[in-house]
């Protein structure tokens, strides 16, 4: 068993097929495909279950990848550990980000910043729904990656605290007020995110006692705010996740706070602290102070 032969498993697993693996790693098809068979054959095991475009993990290849990805992230941590050594800064981070949240506001100042003192780690980003990130994390995918606080299967770092904001058309009455209840959401159509939100609105709305009429559910939050603003229904969404020139890009369509007001925390998430790699640490630094730059401007 070597270390490319459980790169190239954690590849395969992660794309799907051969060839996008066989393309990311600059090697060729057969040479992939070569490396895993040998590994199989190793392990007395099917890891894979190949198709003609595509390619699948076993029952046994879904619990081996995470031991994979184990043994190499302490390969990887060793060798920053080394390269620290050496008065160098070296490796990979694997982060995790969902959506306009941290993708579009947290991540590109944090990332920025990071750059400039650490140029000779390279940045390695996939962006899901924050349940996509959460399993990441879990699964050892990513090393780091932004989540909905609070998350006790982690180790955790808070960065920012929004408000929950609640989404109406500009011709609605309501658009006159400065705050709206929950109860005056359930008056009309209600709009469901499912881009993360949905775990924290929907528990709003049952513990006031209410039930919104609910005809849509949406993952997609630009998706919401064209509906919003063409009057198909009210929503609810996270401050983060609007466009820093909402009135700009949604001239029809008005932001206010509920009443009474809901915030949600977001921060960083490692599996188990203890096993960071220099990179997800000095990257945990950065972003904790630069936390107070991080705060949402009201749209």
């Amino acid at each position: 068993m070597t270390f490319t032969q459980l790169e190239i498993f954690t590849l395969v697993a992660e794309l799907h097929g051969f060839s996008a693996a066989a393309a990311q790693l600059g090697i060729s098809q057969s040479a992939v495909s070569h490396a895993l068979k040998a590994l199989e054959k190793e392990m007395g095991v099917d890891l894979i279950v190949r198709h003609q475009a595509s390619a699948e993990l076993t029952d046994v290849g879904r619990q081996l990848l995470v031991r994979a990805r184990e043994i190499l992230g302490l390969s990887e941590a060793m060798r920053q550990e080394a390269a620290d050594v050496l008065g160098q800064r070296q490796g990979t981070l694997r982060i995790g980000s969902f959506g306009p949240t941290s993708s579009l506001n947290l991540l590109p100042a944090i990332t920025a910043q990071f750059r400039l003192r650490y140029p000779g780690i390279d940045l390695r980003i996939d962006e899901g729904a924050d349940h996509e990130v959460v399993q990441w994390i879990r699964e050892r995918r990513v090393d780091v990656g932004f989540v909905v606080l609070p998350d006790e299967r982690f180790d955790t770092a808070p960065l920012v605290e929004d408000q929950m904001m609640a989404l109406v058309p500009r011709s609605h009455p309501l658009a006159q007020l400065k705050t709206i209840t929950l109860a005056q959401l359930c008056e009309g159509p209600f709009i469901m995110s499912e881009a993360g939100c949905a775990c924290l609105i929907e528990p709003l709305f049952a513990n006031a006692g209410l039930q919104p009429h609910v005809p849509y559910r949406i993952s997609q939050v630009i998706t919401i705010l064209d509906m919003v603003s063409r009057g198909d229904g009210l929503s609810i969404v996270a401050e983060l996740a609007l466009p820093q020139r909402l009135r700009e890009q949604y001239p029809e369509l008005v932001a206010l706070p509920l009443n009474p007001p809901v915030s949600r925390k977001v921060g960083l998430a490692v599996r188990d602290r203890r096993q960071n790699t220099p990179a997800t640490n000095a990257f945990f630094d950065v972003a904790k102070q630069m936390a107070p730059t991080l705060a949402p401007r009201r749209a």
